[in-house]
C-alpha cells in the first residue's frame, strides 16, 4: 500500500482506528490475562454499582440487608445486558451497568408522599421499589422502540465526525461530580490512588519497558491502596472521627458483609407486583432519553479505544434497542435504577489497551458468580468510595479525550466548524447549570403553569 505523500510527512497523520491497541474487538489475549483483565472490569462497574445503591437506598428506607441485596440484584442484570450487547447488540467491548442519570428520577420516585405513609423502612422500601420497576418498565419502550423501528438509525446517520466530538466528550465531562468530589471524601485514601494510578499507567511501562503494567494498572494500584485503608483501620486511625469520615475511610463501615446472604439467586418480582404512576413514568422516560443519547456517545468511544471500524448507524440503533432490553430487564427484576454503556468500562479499555470482546464477556461471568455468592461479592464491595473516585478521574478522562480525538477529521480552520465545536461544548455545560440553578434557589422549575400535577410530578417540589 503507498502512502500518500501528505500523510507521509504529517507529524499526526490521521488514521480511521486508534493506534497502539494490543488487542483489537475480534481478537484475544491468553486466557490467564484475560481473567485478570475481565476482573479488573468487573472491579470498576462495581464501584458504580455501590455507589449508586448508597445513594438510593436510605431515602427508600431500605438497611444494609435491602442495599446489599439490592447490589447482587443489579450485578446480576448487569452481567445479563452485558452479554447480550456483547452478542446481539453492538457486538462492541462495552459493559452496560447502572446509569447515574437515573439517580434524580428515582430519588423523585423515592420522596413521593403516598410511600411515607408506611411506618415500616421494610415495606416502604418494597412499595417505593414497585413503583419504580413500573416506571422503568413502560419508559423502556423508548429505546426498543426507536431501536428496533430503524428511528434511531436516521438520526445517528447525521452524526457527522463534528457532531460527536461534543457528544462523545460531553458524556465523560458531564460525570465530573463523580470525580475528584468523591475522591475528595477521604483524602488521605484517594489522591495516593490517585497518584499510583497514573503512575503505573503513564511512567512505570516505559521506564521498565514492559507492556504489562499498565495493562493491570488499576488492579495493582486498588490492592495496594486497599491494604493501606485496612492498616490504617486496624491502626485506629478513623477511632474518634466523625460519622461521614468513617464511613468514607475505613474498611470496615459499609456494612455490606454482614448484609449479604452466602447463596442468592436473583428472581424476577422479587419485591412484588409493580405499580404504575403517570408522574414517575414521565421522569423516567427522560432519563431513558438521556440514558440512549450517552449510550450513544459511549459506544462511539468504544469502537476507537477496541481499534474498530466507523459504526455503522444500523449498528447503533441495534444497541439502542438492546439497551431498551436491559431497562426493561431492570424493571423486571427491580434494581432500582437503569441501564446504559459503562462509561468508565470504556475509559478502561484505554488504560489497558485491549479492547477484547471476549474480556468484557468474561467479566460478565464475574457478575454472574459474585451476584449469586453474596458474602464474597460484598467483600470486594466493600472498597472504599474515594478510591472508586480517583478511578473515575482517570477512566472518565480517557471518555472525554476520545471525543476530542474525532477533531483530526474536522477543518479546525474554518469558522464554522469552531462555531459549532464551541457552541455545542458551552451549551452542553451551561444550559444543565441554569436548570440545577433555578431548582436550587427556587425549588420549582422555570416552567410557570397553574397545574399542580406539572409542578409535582414534573419538577418535584418534594426536594423544595
Amino acid at each position: 500500500m503507498t502512502v500518500p505523500k501528505a500523510d507521509k510527512f504529517a507529524p499526526h497523520p490521521v488514521k480511521d482506528q486508534f493506534p497502539g491497541v494490543e488487542f483489537c474487538v475480534n481478537s484475544n489475549p491468553p486466557w490467564a490475562e484475560a481473567i485478570i483483565l475481565a476482573f479488573q472490569h468487573y472491579l470498576v462497574m462495581l464501584g458504580t454499582i455501590v455507589i449508586i445503591s448508597s445513594i438510593i437506598v436510605p431515602p427508600m428506607g431500605g438497611t444494609n440487608v435491602e442495599k446489599a441485596r439490592l447490589i447482587q440484584t443489579m450485578l446480576f442484570v448487569s452481567g445479563c445486558n452485558t452479554l447480550s450487547q456483547t452478542l446481539f447488540g453492538t457486538r462492541l467491548p462495552v459493559v452496560i451497568g447502572g446509569s447515574f442519570r437515573f439517580v434524580v428520577p428515582m430519588l423523585f420516585v423515592a420522596l413521593q408522599n403516598r410511600y411515607s405513609f408506611y411506618l415500616n423502612p421494610v415495606d416502604r422500601f418494597r412499595h417505593t421499589m414497585r413503583g419504580m420497576q413500573g416506571a422503568l418498565m413502560i419508559s423502556s419502550l423508548l429505546p426498543i422502540l426507536l431501536g428496533f423501528l430503524g428511528i434511531w438509525r436516521i438520526v445517528v446517520r447525521y452524526l457527522s465526525p463534528l457532531s460527536a466530538v461534543p457528544l462523545v466528550t460531553l458524556v465523560g465531562v458531564g460525570l465530573y461530580a463523580q470525580g475528584f468530589p468523591l475522591l475528595a471524601q477521604c483524602i488521605e485514601i484517594g489522591l495516593p490512588e490517585l497518584l499510583l494510578l497514573v503512575l503505573f499507567s503513564q511512567y512505570v511501562p516505559y521506564w521498565l519497558k514492559s507492556k504489562w503494567v499498565d495493562r493491570f494498572a488499576v488492579l495493582i494500584s486498588v490492592l495496594t491502596v486497599w491494604a493501606y485503608a485496612s492498616l490504617l483501620t486496624a491502626a485506629g486511625a478513623y477511632k474518634n472521627r466523625p460519622p461521614n469520615t468513617q464511613f468514607s475511610c475505613r474498611v470496615d463501615r459499609s456494612g455490606l458483609v454482614s448484609g449479604a446472604s452466602w447463596i442468592k439467586f436473583p428472581s424476577p418480582f422479587q419485591w412484588g407486583q409493580p405499580t404504575f404512576h403517570a408522574g414517575e413514568t414521565f421522569v423516567m422516560l427522560a432519563a431513558a432519553f438521556v440514558s440512549l443519547i450517552e449510550s450513544t456517545g459511549t459506544f462511539i468511544a468504544a469502537a476507537r479505544y477496541g481499534s474498530a471500524t466507523h459504526v455503522p448507524s444500523s449498528v447503533l440503533s441495534r444497541g439502542a434497542a438492546w439497551l431498551g432490553i436491559g431497562i426493561l430487564m431492570d424493571g423486571l427484576w427491580g434494581t432500582g435504577i437503569g441501564s446504559t454503556a459503562s462509561v468508565e468500562n470504556v475509559g478502561l479499555l484505554a488504560v489497558t489497551k485491549v479492547g477484547s470482546r471476549r474480556v468484557v464477556q468474561m467479566s460478565a461471568g464475574f457478575m454472574f458468580l459474585f451476584s449469586i455468592l453474596g458474602k464474597f461479592g460484598a467483600i470486594v464491595a466493600s472498597i472504599p468510595l474515594p478510591i472508586i473516585g480517583a478511578l473515575y478521574c482517570v477512566l472518565f478522562a480517557y471518555m472525554s479525550s476520545a471525543g476530542l480525538g474525532l477533531l483530526q477529521y474536522c477543518n479546525l480552520n474554518s469558522y464554522r466548524t469552531k462555531f459549532i465545536l464551541g457552541f455545542s461544548l458551552f451549551m452542553g455545560l451551561s444550559v444543565p447549570q441554569y436548570f440545577n440553578g433555578y431548582v436550587v434557589t427556587t425549588g420549582n422549575g422555570p416552567i410557570r403553569s397553574r397545574s399542580t400535577w406539572v409542578h409535582t410530578n414534573i419538577f418535584g417540589n418534594h426536594f423544595a
